[in-house]
Parts: C-alpha cells; sequence; structure tokens
C-alpha cells in the first residue's frame, strides 16, 4: 500500500480489515481489497505494526535503509502428513482457497501460455527448457491499459518493481513478448492503444496515467514504433490495421522531416536526424542525476539514423502492400543511406555521434549494432563485419553488451553506490541484457551461421535462477563475473532474447539445419 520507491511508518495507513470463517478481507480505500483464504485452521484479525525492518540493499545503495510492516491478522494452520497447507491471496472477491486447486489453476494458465506459443510458433516443440520458461515470462510484462474509447487497449510494464511502461521500452519490446509468443492480438492493441498518443511526430516517453500529460522527451521511442510496425505486418500480414495506422504513420515521418520537439529533425543537407537540447536526454542512454546529463549525445547519433533508415524502408513497403505510391520514401532512404557512411570510422566501426558539440564522437559503445542487427542495413557486408568484430573485442560478454569500452577513461566496470554513483556509471561501462539478442542477429548477418549464433543467447539460461526467478535482468556489471544489477526483471531484456531466439531458430530450420 505505498509506492515501491517509498517507505513506510507506523499509521502509514489504516486498512479495513474483517474475518469471516476462513475468509479475511484488507481493503484500502479508493485502491483495493486483498482477499486471503486458507483451507484449514483459523484466522485472527490482529493489527500491529512493525517497526525498523532493516534493508541491507537499500542502505547500499543510498536509499532509505528501513521500513514499517503492518501485520493484519495470525493464521493457524494444521500440519498434516501429505496434505499442502498455507494460504491464497488475490484482488479478486472469491479466490480458490484449496492449494491444489489453486495450483493446478496456476499451472494450466502457464500450460496455456506455452500452448499458445507452440501453436503460433510451431519451433518451440524443439526449444530448451530456458527458452520456454522466458515465454512465461514474457507473459508477465503484458497488462490491460483500456482506454475511454479503447477498451481492449493493452500497454508493457518496462520492468519489475519500479517501472511502469515506457513508450520506447514497450516498442522494442513488442515483438519478442507478443509475436514471438503467438499474441499476434496483443501486439496489435498495443501497437493501437499508443496510436492515440502519437502528437507531433512522436511517441510518449512514459505513457500518461489517468489525467496526467504525457512527457515525450525522446527521439528513439517513434522509430522504434516504425519497427514494431514492420515486424506485426511480417508477422501477420494485417492489411486491415495497416491501411488504418498508415496515415499516422506518414504524420510521424511529415514531423521529423520539417522539425519537432527538442530539435528533433532532418539535417536538409545530409537528410539525417538530429536531436538534443541542453539538460534533455533523448535516447535510450538516458541517464540524468539532476542537472548532470550523463550522456548526453546532442546530435546525430547513429543508432537514431539507423533507425530513421529502417523507418523509411519500412513505409516503402508498406506503401507497396497498400497499392500507394513508394517514391518519396525511396529516395529519401536512399539519400539518408549514402549520407550513413558519414559514421564510418577509418580504422573499422562506426562513430557514435556526428556533428555534436564538440564535433564527431568516436566512443565505442554498443549503439553501432543497430545499424547491423536491424532489418534495413545502411552498411555494405564488409562494413557490417567491421562493426561486429569491433563489438565482440570489447563489448561482448555472455549476457549483453557493454555500454562502453573498457579502454575509455570514463568506464565503470561495476554498477553499485548511491545514487549518484549509479547514475552516472548507468551508461559507462555496465552490460545491457537486451542488446545481446540484436549483437546475435548481427553476428548471423555477419556469419550466416545460426547456430553459431543461437550460442551467444544459450548463457541467458543460466542466469534464470540468478537474481529473479525465471527471468532477465536490466544490466550486469561489466567486469566479470558480470553480477545482476538494476531491475531484477526487464521486458526487453526477455523480449530481445526471445526475439533473437524466435528468428535464429525459424532461420537454422528454413535453411534445413535444424
Amino acid at each position: 500500500a505505498r509506492d515501491h520507491h517509498g517507505s513506510a511508518w507506523v499509521g502509514h495507513f489504516d486498512p479495513a480489515v474483517e474475518v469471516e470463517d476462513r475468509h479475511l478481507s484488507m481493503r484500502v480505500p479508493d485502491a483495493f481489497t486483498l482477499h486471503i483464504r486458507i483451507p484449514a485452521g483459523s484466522l485472527h484479525p490482529e493489527k500491529s505494526w512493525v517497526e525498523s525492518f532493516d534493508l541491507p540493499v537499500e542502505r547500499e545503495r543510498g536509499l532509505g535503509a528501513t521500513d514499517s510492516h503492518l501485520c493484519i491478522a495470525e493464521a493457524e494452520l494444521p500440519l498434516q502428513p501429505g496434505v499442502w497447507t498455507g494460504l491464497t491471496a488475490s484482488l479478486e472477491d472469491d479466490p480458490e482457497p484449496e492449494l491444489t486447486a489453486a495450483m493446478a489453476r496456476a499451472l494450466e494458465r502457464d500450460q496455456a501460455v506455452q500452448a499458445q506459443a507452440l501453436g503460433a510458433v510451431p519451433v518451440y516443440a524443439k526449444a530448451p527448457d530456458w527458452v520456454r520458461r522466458l515465454v512465461l515470462a514474457a507473459d508477465g510484462f503484458i497488462f490491460a491499459r483500456p482506454l475511454p474509447d479503447a477498451p481492449r487497449g493493452e500497454s508493457v510494464i518496462a520492468g519489475y518493481p519500479w517501472f511502469g511502461d515506457w513508450g520506447r521500452d514497450t516498442m522494442i519490446a513488442l515483438p519478442g513478448l507478443t509475436l514471438a509468443t503467438g499474441r499476434r492480438e496483443s501486439a496489435r492493441n498495443i501497437l493501437e492503444t499508443f496510436a492515440r498518443f502519437v502528437d507531433q511526430g512522436m511517441l510518449p516517453n512514459v505513457f500518461p496515467g489517468g489525467g496526467e500529460t504525457p512527457d515525450y522527451n525522446t527521439v528513439d521511442a517513434a522509430l522504434w514504433y516504425f519497427e514494431a510496425w514492420r515486424a506485426y505486418v511480417e508477422a501477420t500480414s494485417d492489411m486491415a490495421a495497416l491501411q488504418q495506422v498508415f496515415p499516422t504513420l506518414e504524420s510521424m515521418v511529415d514531423w521529423h522531416l520539417r522539425g519537432t520537439r527538442y530539435g528533433i529533425g532532418v539535417d536538409p543537407d545530409d537528410h539525417l536526424l538530429r536531436a538534443g537540447e541542453a539538460c534533455v536526454q533523448l535516447t535510450w542512454m538516458d541517464a540524468k542525476v539532476g542537472d548532470w546529463v550523463v550522456t548526453p549525445r546532442i546530435g546525430k547519433p547513429v543508432e537514431i539514423n539507423a533507425l530513421w533508415l529502417n523507418a523509411l524502408r519500412s513505409m516503402a513497403e508498406f506503401a507497396t502492400r497498400l497499392g500507394k505510391d513508394t517514391t518519396t520514401y525511396a529516395r529519401l532512404a536512399d539519400r539518408v543511406e549514402a549520407a550513413f557512411q558519414r559514421f564510418v570510422k577509418p580504422d573499422g566501426g562506426l562513430f557514435d555521434l556526428l556533428d555534436g558539440p564538440q564535433g564527431d564522437d568516436p566512443t565505442l559503445r554498443p549503439n553501432q549494432v543497430f545499424a547491423v542487427s536491424l532489418p534495413h542495413s545502411p552498411l555494405s557486408p564488409e562494413q557490417q563485419a567491421r562493426v561486429v568484430g569491433e563489438c565482440a573485442r570489447e563489448l561482448y560478454t555472455t549476457y549483453g553488451l557493454r555500454s562502453l569500452a573498457p579502454s575509455h577513461p570514463d568506464y565503470r566496470s561495476h554498477y553499485s553506490g548511491g545514487v549518484w554513483e549509479r547514475d552516472g556509471a548507468y551508461h559507462q561501462g555496465p552490460v545491457w541484457g537486451w542488446l545481446l539478442g540484436h549483437f546475435a542477429l548481427a553476428v548471423y548477418r555477419v556469419y550466416g551461421d545460426a547456430e553459431a549464433a543461437l550460442a551467444l543467447l544459450a548463457p541467458v539460461g543460466e542466469h534464470l535462477s540468478d537474481t529473479g526467478l525465471g527471468t532477465v535482468s536490466e544490466i550486469f556489471d561489466g567486469a566479470a563475473p558480470h553480477v545482476p544489477r538494476g531491475a531484477p526483471a526487464q521486458a526487453w531484456s526477455v523480449a530481445c532474447t526471445l526475439e533473437a531466439w524466435w528468428r535464429l531458430t525459424s532461420q537454422n530450420c528454413d535453411e534445413g539445419q535444424g
């Protein structure tokens, strides 16, 4: 009954507690009612505060390190040989009191999730256990987001325990959470939910709550939206949905051409996309502490322009499918692809940023991998190979790619300390799990060996019992043994691994190797 960033104190809230037979209800006004049942024994209501719980991990993170808990009842449960005992709890009015039946129902739900994935994606029949477990993990991030004019609206929780639904994370995770698991209806619901919030060509960074104003401080959410639609249309051939959204996508391109918020717009000299203003973080490398913008990246970021080209090529494909003229998008994409050669460094790899306040930035970061992993690459095969080679030498680890090369003076090998230390290190060395899937797809594109690319994903299976049981962490230390850090369950870490496995396995079968 409190925000996950806060702590409770004695008298913090005073719920109404009622017990009838072996059914307890705890009602928090204007919030929720928790129902608890026991199959046998007795429940005795008791309101007593237990003070000063010690929170050592919070202390390590520079946060409040004590909390208070409210005890609402005492349960007396008989123990009998061979008979399950315990309690069931639910926000529904009538939770199942019998533990065996409750566990069977939970198992049936898991089996239904697996069956849905298997029915839509037959390759799961031979999937290793850790992949099938990721299918269940994916299910936990999708939730209902009904709107007044869209009662079937859905969205994605970016991570547990402290994230909400973010535009960027949702679009990056959508193919893996929905298309790779056979949830095509959810994919369309999510895409159409966010379509209602497109404004000046942009998607909100954080989905607004009831009555709140959405915040559009992201340059890449809109570009990942194009890729999410491309993946959806590729998987479903849903022309009705594409026809309906196409005007919205057209307007989004138009806004980027003429310019929108935060300096986001096309440079007429080279047709590349530029973005950024002082004190604002617009890319996924978005750490900010007070007024300190850790990685500002004002200018023309490499992944933004890889996504921009991918969006334009996708729009040309959409126009072809709908019988529309493709000339405008094809010509603009050709110009962007030609100008993208400016990112190519003479000694291999790509610049992370062009035309920044200090000029071009050669810092070795993982953002260049998207110029290879996305469906439409602006690079030649030789250039793609050099990008993959550079990432493999300094950024690749078993759980993802480092956010900064260890050879850089700003590299931070461990993610620890208080808020300033952690946020200052967030994109300065820690390994990001969501990048592993993109790296595997890039490796496959360069070498054409699906088995070798799939082998890069296998260590994720060992991680599933490390921190968040059965799911994938947000980040890891840059230095071995790559201790999991950040949120213990992150949507795009699960989704991008699952999507890569799905695509690589399907490709492997198509080639007759699987």
